[in-house]
């Protein structure tokens, strides 16, 4: 009995990864919608590893070791890849130049700062109540979300047929991976609406995009996400 109490939570970790490593596997053949499904899956892995160690009092070095190289497949190669792949098409071109390389591979640098972002975050103790900078999981949401409407879709049209704007998007998660902006975590301090104001209106505004644009409103769900956390900058804490 103690054995599954102190391994449960890393089981499910283990969950997220493979999940993970599925997901990887289907992008790479252009079967979006299982890289959907698996990315939803290692999200609810990845909520409940932590829930389940926290509830069963099974914290361990282990576990957080886990979670991270766990999330790094998930959450850090997924979105490389899918930016990967948005370039693809390009080839070696970009702004009437041509490059001794395929530029698809600089959407790889969103993999790079991941690491980097994951490694930070193991370091850093202060990020309980926010995140510094845009966490992993709402990153991959975001870059696989946009990809994901575009090719189900055809929306964000605009973006997926302009190069440099692929790129620039890259640089900008990228940045925003590690940057020092605090970024809100749905982690409730008391039940008073005055310390919960912002998680409530991101909640309400964030089902209502979902509830208007289904598909095309989870890539919109995280730019509200951020919006919001710049507004309330000074609450976060």
């Amino acid at each position: 009995m103690d054995f599954i109490k102190n391994n449960l939570a890393n089981a499910l970790t283990l969950a997220n990864l493979f999940a993970g490593c599925v997901g990887v596997i289907h992008l790479i053949l252009g079967d979006y919608q299982t890289t959907a499904i698996c990315l939803i899956l290692s999200s609810i892995f990845d909520f409940f590893d932590g829930f389940v160690a926290r509830a069963l009092k099974s914290n361990s070095n282990l576990g957080l070791q886990l979670d991270s190289l766990a999330d790094m497949v998930s959450f850090g190669v997924i979105p490389g890849l899918t930016m990967y792949k948005a370039l693809e098409p390009f080839g070696a071109e970009l702004l009437g130049l041509h490059f001794p390389f395929e530029i698809k591979y600089i959407g790889l640098v969103v993999t790079v700062f991941s690491c980097l972002r994951l490694a930070i975050f193991n370091l850093d103790e202060e990020q309980r109540y926010y995140f510094k900078g845009l966490n992993t999981p709402t990153n991959t949401v975001l870059l696989f979300g946009l990809y994901y409407a575009f090719k189900e879709t055809g929306t964000f049209s605009f973006l997926f047929e302009n190069a440099l704007l692929l790129i620039i998007l890259s640089f900008l998660t990228s940045w925003l991976l590690i940057s020092p902006i605090k970024m809100m975590a749905m982690k409730f301090k008391s039940k008073a609406l005055k310390d919960n104001y912002p998680k409530v209106v991101l909640l309400v505004g964030g089902i209502a995009i979902l509830v208007i644009f289904k598909t095309v409103g989870i890539p919109m769900l995280v730019i509200y996400y951020i919006l919001v956390s710049l507004i309330f900058q000074r609450q976060l804490k």
